[in-house]
């Protein structure tokens, strides 16, 4: 199949019926013990880009993985472009672009080398070749250093060279692995409006990702994934809206009432790992709060409390007097709009940090994810 077929295609599809361009059903996959994806589902609209948005380890890079034919799926079903990720591989290989994490060019290559290669094997038309060529080159910053080996080039560039080789033949289907990691900022950003721009051509974008910032500019909408499962999925507008207008987030100081000491002391007693003081009491304080009409939800992050509210201007006396009533002293007071790190905490009870210090606890024994 040639690169122009393939466009042709790809216009003559967008007259028809618009179908999910990737389709995921009860994905589960397993590495001994670990359970890496646990019957995830998902769908990616043709020409959307969507961000699976999760710590290290939580399964992100093994979906690509099975979703680009590098890995099959211990159950489940996936179909890319129309064709089955198990059953015609070969299929789903020819309509997409892949740029994994792991740096993958040729170190005796130089840049124009490697993506003249990459130019071959898909076919591009040998007069379109040089100008895309160096479209590239430009788009990733990498014309001083286009004719040199790569084996001379920092980790960075190195990366940004992956990423013009995934481009190169502007695939139906892109799949993006962390693709601005380690990358400086003026590139990263102009990385980010390629990837924009991709939106309007009617590529679909499967980006993953555990910057915050990156999944709420690129994607249309954002699959939050933990331990394996897809646990929110929605637009990064409608996630933040469901939390409320706003979020407010207190500390105790960590002094309990009297009362409150005494039973602390006897759970300390019988419990190795009891929570601290200023923890017991933002549990407590999290209980009274939930029963109040203004309060939206909450969710703990250690001795902080952060409450999803209406408004910070009304919500906020109410919540320092129901905490002065309970007769708990506050170190600390703040409140923000909500981003996504907020509801990563509301939808898995971890704060993001957190999370990703979990996952390298539970993936220490080796199996990748």
């Amino acid at each position: 199949m040639t690169y122009c077929r393939r466009i042709d295609d790809r216009e003559n599809k967008r007259e028809n019926e618009v179908v999910a361009a990737i389709s995921v059903r009860g994905l589960t996959k397993r590495f001994g013990d670990i359970t890496a994806l646990s019957s995830v589902d998902f769908e990616v609209r043709e020409g959307e880009i969507l961000g699976l948005l999760g710590p290290n380890g939580a399964g992100k890079t093994t979906a690509v993985r099975i979703l680009v034919t590098q890995a099959r799926p211990d159950s489940g079903q996936a179909q890319v472009a129309g064709a089955d990720v198990v059953k015609n591989p070969t299929e789903v290989r020819r309509r997409i672009g892949y740029v994994p994490q792991e740096i993958t060019v040729d170190r005796y290559l130089t840049a124009r080398e490697q993506l003249s290669l990459f130019a071959d094997l898909y076919h591009i038309p040998r007069q379109r070749r040089p100008r895309r060529i160096d479209e590239l080159l430009s788009l990733v910053g990498l014309e001083a250093m286009a004719d040199k080996p790569s084996r001379n080039y920092s980790g960075g560039m190195k990366k940004k060279l992956d990423l013009a080789c995934g481009l190169i033949h502007e695939p139906e289907v892109l799949f993006l692995d962390e693709p601005s990691l380690g990358l400086d900022v003026p590139v990263r950003r102009a990385i980010w409006d390629h990837i924009e721009s991709l939106r309007g051509r009617g590529v679909t974008v499967l980006l993953c990702t555990n910057y915050m910032d990156e999944a709420d500019r690129l994607c249309d909408r954002v699959a939050i994934i933990d331990q394996g499962k897809i646990v929110a999925a929605d637009s990064p507008a409608a996630l933040r809206a469901g939390l409320g207008g706003d979020v407010v987030t207190v500390e105790p100081d960590g002094v309990a009432p009297a009362g409150m000491r005494a039973e602390g002391a006897r759970s300390a007693e019988g419990n190795a790992k009891a929570e601290a003081p200023a923890e017991l009491l933002a549990a407590r304080l999290e209980a009274i709060l939930d029963r109040l009409p203004f309060v939206r939800g909450t969710a703990r992050e250690g001795p902080r409390l952060h409450i999803y509210v209406h408004t910070n201007e009304t919500a906020l006396p109410r919540v320092l007097e129901a905490a002065s009533a309970a007769g708990i002293s506050l170190r600390a007071v703040a409140y923000s709009r909500p981003g996504l790190d907020e509801v990563f905490l509301k939808y898995t009870g971890r704060a993001f940090a957190e999370a990703q210090a979990e996952e390298l606890v539970r993936t220490s024994a080796g199996q990748e994810r």
